[in-house]
């Protein structure tokens, strides 16, 4: 991957925003920004690691995970689109990791030292990526707000259409860029109690179900619910 490649990649990510293509290039070059490949099952960090680097996603994907106490390995969320950032909270918390990211598939990513981000740097370019830093915090945080919103509903009937109606929006279908194991664990229920459930609200007309494609059938019946 050459560098004109990286720089427009990297510009499509929110830590870019606003940035010309000099300015990238001089970020990158300022931070010592390098592009890293990792194999399939390749892991990025580990638990317990002290962070060092922010990671932006270039190409492929990354799941983070976190192992239970009887050796499971639980998923907590997923990196996919290219440009997303990762590791950022740990790194300016200055705390250790305490769940591990793996590739998934074969994966490029750029990663940016930590240095890059201290406080004490005020270049014009720098102060833009702090800007852009805290948007992308403060927009996982407002992700995190919704999901708690979810999570409050009490029956998993509730949840499925709290989560559902947060996807859709002003739509009337959702394709679901997740499986439905990932999705089990996003509400924290068995696949096959989220699968059993799916299947009723689809015998009780609610929606239809298509592989990942989920359309409503009754809008009334499916805000009984909210």
């Amino acid at each position: 991957m050459d560098n004109r490649q990286i720089i427009a990649m990297f510009g499509k990510s929110l830590l870019a925003a606003s940035l010309t293509n000099e300015e990238i290039m001089n970020f990158l070059e300022f931070s010592k920004a390098q592009v890293k490949d990792f194999a399939s099952g390749e892991t990025v960090f580990f638990d317990g690691d002290v962070p060092q680097s922010l990671y932006v996603l270039l190409s492929g994907k990354i799941h983070i995970q976190k192992t239970s106490l009887s050796g499971r390995n639980v998923f907590i969320s997923k990196i996919d689109e290219p440009g997303d950032v990762f590791g950022e909270a740990y790194l300016l918390l200055e705390k250790p990791y305490d769940m591990f990211a793996e590739a998934v598939q074969n994966t490029s990513l750029l990663v940016i030292d930590g240095k890059a981000f201290s406080f004490d740097i005020n270049s014009a370019v720098s102060l833009k990526v702090h800007g852009n830093l805290t948007k992308i915090l403060a927009q996982k945080a407002y992700l995190m707000h919704t999901k708690l919103k979810v999570m409050a509903s009490g029956k998993l009937r509730e949840r499925i259409v709290r989560f559902l109606f947060w996807e859709m929006g002003e739509k009337e279908s959702v394709h679901l860029s997740f499986s439905r194991d990932e999705w089990a664990t996003y509400l924290a229920v068995a696949r096959p109690s989220l699968s059993r459930e799916l299947g009723a609200m689809e015998r009780d007309g609610i929606i239809e179900i298509n592989g990942r494609n989920i359309r409503l059938v009754n809008r009334n019946k499916f805000e009984e619910y909210l």
